[in-house]
């Protein structure tokens, strides 16, 4: 099948309808054809676009270094240098977060470790969390990752 619905384009990438939608009007993703009913039509080129979008995304690259990406695949004869630079700065990122999250879960370990299950007024998470004196490393430039309440 080389011609798709924007639910059939959404269910064989995983990428949801707003999101398409969101990706074509920022220029991400082409802008499809429309059927005599108004219906966006999308073909083999958009599915190729969205995979890499999606494959992008789900490896922690921005829009704005995809739509690079992007661009620099539209010059097939162009070195991949900058390709190749975008990719390591990606690297370097991951490897930053690596490191913080390496350092929160040792100081998840020592809270909880000095844990005396007593009375909350002298928790040692509570007082930890209260203090970050108490921590033994440096791990607040973290990025916050949304939580519901346990």
């Amino acid at each position: 099948m080389s011609d798709f619905s924007i639910g059939q384009l959404s269910r064989q990438t995983g990428v949801k309808i707003p999101t398409i939608r969101y990706y074509e009007s920022i220029g991400m993703l082409d802008v499809p054809q429309r059927s005599d009913g108004g219906q966006r039509r999308y073909d083999g080129r958009h599915l190729e676009q969205l995979r890499f979008i999606r494959h992008g995304r789900d490896l922690g690259f921005g829009l704005d270094d995809l739509r690079a990406l992007q661009d620099l695949s539209r010059q097939p004869e162009r070195s991949c240098e900058a390709a190749d630079r975008i990719a390591r700065q990606q690297l370097a990122d991951v490897e930053r977060r690596l490191a913080g999250l390496r350092a929160v879960r040792l100081e998840l370990k020592r809270m909880v470790a000095q844990c005396s299950h007593g009375v909350m007024d002298e928790c040692r998470v509570i007082q930890t969390l209260s203090d970050h004196g108490l921590c033994d490393g440096d791990h607040h430039q973290l990025p916050q990752t949304p939580r519901k309440a346990g």
